[in-house]
């Protein structure tokens, strides 16, 4: 691979060829577009898998499991057709990156696919789109149309003898198909419910086929690992977590939005560097760091590197990147309210733990926040979640347990606070009736 040179705050999927017209494949192409599929092409899978590797990039979809590695287990014969299957179901609260990319650089994505096809041997891959994001539907229809006439997709991609296709498809605005085993299930016709594993994927995966599946930014990185490196790549992150990410700094920040910064990027200088600090003069109460199935972190808990291994020590998870703020105004008790009607609404309903669990926890909160609750609720609530970690098919069940159980651990005494019929201190001092909200 060619020897680049790179400052280390580079910004590589949103600001190589951001903002600069790149869903136009002629000025894709101009921007140095494509060439790391043609280098793909002569490096063969191995040595794809293995920059793939050395890049240390990990699922950005919020599981953060090595790329490189998750292509390798998808075995070299098969008697089925191999797919390469992009979740660009964007559905986690606090997240809002792949849009971004989907509108701004479609060529990456496809590029990307392309590459993973070249590392599996898979010759078709699906490109799966959040149900909401209709107008991102049609950019992405017309850049793999726009692929197709040039010859990069279709029969003898490149000229190289290799044939390779790419389908769209969206979703009905399902949260539970963000997770892969429903998503190939929505892909295949079928109700968007998880499957029982094993089997994995990369085995028996869409249509009973190996099958790889990868989060629209991992995906759309894919080819800046080419351009430069995957030993370059590696060195802008930190050890075991290559490169950059996107995060969706969003909440009680003077300057919400969605950044690119290297991994291990610490999360204080995120939220009073890069985010301007706390909106309207008030002080940090607590962060959401990855996503509303994430844990929060206190105001003493955020001096640290925004990376899967050091979020994971701090007793939270890096998951899809998005930092949502809360200040010292915000009621903890209607922010687990808010959250749980989430999960309650967005269960698939298939297995039990989850089904029942955060229908109870959702009544239970809503009793409590409206000031009918009792002490013993505090526990109970507690309780419920704790016995739906770890029960349940998918981990949406884990992802409504993890953050109500931090909930109660961190801020009991607001809990509290909501007993004896007293009405939301939090709603009071802002002016709002929250109730019910």
């Amino acid at each position: 691979m060619p020897e680049l040179s790179h400052h280390p705050d580079e910004k590589l999927v949103l600001g190589y060829r951001f903002g600069q017209g790149a869903a136009d494949i002629d000025k894709y192409l101009s921007l140095g577009g494509y060439e790391s599929a043609r280098k793909c092409l002569a490096l063969g899978a191995d040595g794809i898998i293995a920059e793939m590797k050395a890049s240390n990039l990990r699922g950005r979809g919020g599981a953060g499991f090595p790329t490189g590695m998750k292509w390798s287990f998808v075995p070299k014969q098969s008697a089925k057709p191999k797919y390469i299957l992009v979740n660009g179901d964007e559905s986690e609260p606090g997240t809002c990156k792949d849009r971004l990319i989907f509108e701004h650089d479609p060529h990456a994505v496809i590029e990307g696919v392309i590459i993973a096809g070249l590392a599996v041997d898979s010759h078709t891959g699906f490109i799966y789109l959040r149900g909401e994001y209709r107008y991102l539907l049609k950019i992405m229809e017309k850049a793999i149309a726009d692929a197709y006439a040039k010859g990069f997709l279709g029969k003898n991609i490149f000229g190289s003898g290799y044939d390779f296709d790419i389908l769209s498809h969206t979703g009905a605005g399902a949260y539970e198909v963000g997770e892969e085993s429903a998503l190939m299930e929505s892909l295949e016709g079928k109700r968007g419910i998880p499957r029982i594993r094993p089997p994995f994927p990369a085995v028996v995966g869409l249509y009973g086929g190996p099958t790889v599946i990868n989060n629209a930014e991992t995906i759309a990185t894919v080819p800046h690992i080419f351009r430069m490196g995957g030993a370059e790549y590696a060195k802008l992150g930190t050890e075991r977590n290559g490169g950059t990410r996107l995060f969706c700094l969003s909440g009680h920040v003077k300057n919400p939005g969605v950044y690119e910064l290297p991994m291990g990027y610490n999360l204080r200088k995120m939220i009073y560097d890069v985010g301007g600090g706390i909106a309207n003069g008030r002080t940090l109460k607590c962060v959401v760091p990855g996503g509303s199935s994430t844990p929060v972190l206190l105001p003493d808990e955020i001096d640290i590197g925004m990376d899967f291994d050091q979020v994971g020590k701090a007793g939270s998870m890096l998951g899809s990147g998005g930092v949502v703020v809360l200040d010292d105004q915000t009621c903890m008790v209607e922010f687990a309210l808010r959250t749980m009607k989430f999960y309650q609404h967005e269960s698939c309903g298939w297995c039990i733990p989850c089904r029942e669990g955060t229908d109870w926890l959702k009544k239970t909160l809503t009793r409590f926040h409206a000031g009918g609750g009792v002490a013993s609720d505090i526990d109970n609530i507690r309780y419920l979640a704790e016995n739906m970690l770890g029960r349940t098919f998918c981990p949406l069940g884990d992802a409504a347990a993890m953050p109500t159980i931090a909930f109660v651990d961190k801020f009991r005494k607001e809990f509290e606070d909501h007993l004896d019929g007293r009405a939301c201190p939090f709603a009071k001092a802002r002016g709002l009736d929250l109730v019910g909200a």
